[in-house]
């Protein structure tokens, strides 16, 4: 089994969907079932509703699981499994104040050398702090395991040393709960971000421990740490600071889910092509072909990939992405020609459809009354479906021409000064003639 443990402690960022959709990836090419699992231990960072917006989110990019779970509700058998290690010798209460342990902190400081617990001081606070936390035994040993991506990876003895499983409170600690639910529901491959390979030897120690003390086989586990995603503008680490490292921010400014799920399933990774959805990926992707080093996160080429995924949309998807009328559907195709994103598809069509203000400072008092001047001339026409009978009838009523003609008449059809061509818009803005043609101020200056 594989899981993905996102927090509902914010907004889904890139990194977290990029694990989600590798992990998805991976299940269904193994044939194995994905668990979700919420892992809302931190109950004070907590926020209401963002365990629904992850759902949605996983939705939206094809992303299914077989399992889901919230980790809270395993909090008792975190506990149980706490109270064994304790009394089989695997654990032991600490009543270090963190007082203590910081002054201790500040020793190791001044002497230059790594601060390591030392088992020795657990019980000098007894009397003061009536209130311990639970400590797991540090390895007396070195350890090592292989990583799928980043290879073989080394912690020595010195850095194994004897942890936090079960704080004051008692609640237990991150790893402690992520550890025990992976040792639970035998999770044989981990896939996640690369700021986890601190946290790895803990949780391999948890979970040794659990084996003999409940007797019963650990499962043999798969470790695949992704590297992390840098900004593209300075190259550090893509922080949730950066409103393009939220997920739902990239929705809101018009990128497909697919174009997401394919430029983060692809980050790292040569793919047998460029432009490829969840599905394709299925019949290809190898976990261990990607690249161990960072990668770096392009806007720019994020566009570029939903510029082509909305180009293959036929007219029906196109408008129900959009949200619009199916015949407005090949106005918007032709718009493709300049927009990379949905919300300037939106844009352009509003533009279109929207009042005209041709008060508007374009050029200035003379272009607002040449743009006058034509809208009177087309609103007393007939509709004309040929562009250039249409064109010759409205230089004829308007007494406009060249320049002077092809402005305003752009302004008036489209709302914008640019844009593609009038020859090729016009005999799909023709049947729409009539909603296109309203200024918001029909006279004066």
């Amino acid at each position: 089994m594989l899981r993905f443990a996102p927090s509902p402690t914010g907004s889904m960022h890139i990194g977290n969907l990029r694990v989600a959709l590798l992990n998805f990836i991976v299940a269904k090419r193994l044939k194995l079932p994905l668990m979700l699992r919420i892992e809302d231990t931190d109950t004070q960072r907590n926020i209401a509703g963002k365990d629904v917006e992850i759902f949605k989110i996983l939705e939206q990019m094809g992303v299914t699981w077989d399992q889901l779970v919230y980790q809270s509700a395993n909090f008792g058998t975190h506990l149980d499994y706490a109270a064994k290690l304790l009394d089989k010798g695997e654990a032991f209460y600490c009543h270090c104040t963190p007082e203590f342990l910081e002054s201790k902190k500040q020793e190791a400081v001044q002497a230059k050398r790594p601060f390591r617990y030392d088992d020795s001081w657990a019980l000098l606070e007894k009397e003061s702090n009536p209130n311990p936390v639970v400590r797991l035994k540090g390895s007396t040993k070195d350890m090592a395991f292989n990583d799928l991506i980043k290879g073989g990876i080394h912690f020595k003895v010195s850095e194994l040393d004897s942890f936090v499983i079960v704080r004051a409170n008692q609640a237990p600690t991150y790893n402690f709960a992520c550890a025990t639910d992976d040792f639970n529901y035998k999770i044989t491959h981990i896939i996640r971000g690369e700021d986890h390979v601190s946290n790895t030897p803990k949780q391999i120690l948890i979970k040794q421990a659990l084996s003999r003390v409940l007797n019963t086989p650990e499962t043999p586990t798969i470790y695949a740490h992704l590297p992390i995603i840098l900004n593209e503008d300075d190259g550090k680490k893509m922080s949730k600071r950066y409103e393009a490292s939220s997920v739902q921010w990239l929705l809101k400014q018009g990128f497909l889910p697919v174009s997401i799920a394919n430029y983060l399933a692809s980050m790292g990774y040569k793919a047998p092509k460029e432009i490829f959805s969840l599905n394709d990926a299925l019949e290809w992707f190898e976990l261990e072909k990607v690249s161990a080093s960072s990668a770096h996160f392009s806007l720019s080429y994020l566009r570029h990939l939903n510029h082509e995924h909305l180009k293959a949309l036929d007219l029906e998807s196109l408008a129900r992405v959009l949200d619009i009328e199916p015949t407005k559907a090949p106005l918007v195709k032709l718009f493709l020609e300049e927009c990379s994103t949905l919300n300037e598809l939106r844009e352009k069509l509003s533009a279109m459809f929207s009042p005209k203000d041709i008060k508007k400072d374009y050029e200035g008092q003379n272009f607002y009354e040449k743009c006058y001047t034509l809208y009177t001339a087309l609103k007393s026409m007939e509709a004309v479906a040929d562009f250039n009978a249409f064109k010759h009838e409205a230089m004829q009523k308007s007494q406009l021409k060249g320049k002077d003609f092809f402005k305003p008449l752009r302004i008036l059809l489209t709302g914008q000064a640019h844009g593609a061509e009038l020859a090729l818009l016009y005999p799909l803005i023709a049947p729409f003639l009539e909603q296109i043609l309203v200024l918001k101020t029909e006279h004066g200056c």
